[in-house]
């Protein structure tokens, strides 16, 4: 029958582990995260259950617990030339290397092919193993590390998954392809560029504009002002110096 009492009061505890990143509930034995940023793979928590009564009991167990890191920006995509059910069927062996050579605990990720390919199952030989590094405290490697390591390992590596494959194995890091600029995009480019060259001629074309009615509105006030000069003054001297109001007088005497 059930203990009731002291002896029905159970105390969970972490016995040892990674006590810096997880912690547990004393009372209901739920374990939680306390700090596991930037950190990657599994832990193994061993749990200790002991009861209040007046000669405690003990019972323990360890707890596997699994820090998916599917978004990091750490993951390293490794190609290798085989189906994707063969990789599947030994993805542990394929991390035992890959752990041996890189020196690093190595989490894989995910083992993917197209969405065609995973339904033929064996249609193709090429397969990307997504992995992620990290250290002996849980920190991921970054990136662009695991690709120097695996590069300068890859002879051997390759060697090794040979064996595991037993055919030839030839392994690639695969890199993120060059952003290429949509059609969109470029008709927008052309479009702003075509509108900004159409701006430019119009405001081109009214300041022309403006400055020739302007030249000619002085050339036409000129003209008024010699006009109304003549007509003001009988006594204006015209262009070849003479006097006008003389001009008028020889024309009447004639």
């Amino acid at each position: 029958d059930p203990d009731s009492g002291d002896n029905g009061l159970l105390l969970y505890s972490l016995v040892r582990g990674q006590t810096d990143e997880f912690d547990i509930n004393e009372h209901t034995g739920q374990i939680f995260t306390v700090s596991v940023a930037g950190k990657t793979g599994t832990f193994n928590l061993e749990v200790q259950a002991a009861d209040q009564g007046t000669r405690s009991l003990t019972a323990r167990t360890t707890v596997s617990v699994t820090v998916d890191s599917s978004s990091s920006s750490n993951i390293v995509k490794l190609v290798l030339n085989q189906k994707i059910n063969v990789v599947e069927r030994n993805s542990a062996e394929v991390q035992r290397v890959l752990e041996d050579k890189l020196g690093w605990n190595v989490y894989v990720v995910n083992i993917y092919s197209t969405e065609f390919e995973r339904k033929a199952r064996s249609s193709t030989d090429e397969t990307q193993v997504w992995i992620i590094a990290f250290d002996e405290a849980h920190q991921e490697v970054p990136a662009e590390d695991v690709k120097r390591k695996l590069q300068e390992q890859r002879a051997d590596i390759e060697l090794e998954l040979e064996k595991v494959f037993s055919t030839s194995v030839i392994a690639a890091i695969e890199e993120a392809p060059v952003s290429s600029v949509s059609p969109e995009l470029v008709a927008t480019i052309v479009l702003g560029v075509l509108l900004a060259i159409t701006s430019i001629a119009f405001l081109a074309y009214v300041l022309l504009d403006l400055k020739r009615k302007r030249k000619y509105g002085k050339q036409d006030l000129v003209k008024k002002v010699e006009i109304m000069e003549g007509i003001d003054n009988p006594w204006a001297v015209d262009k070849n110096g003479s006097l006008k109001s003389l001009e008028k007088a020889d024309y009447m005497n004639n």
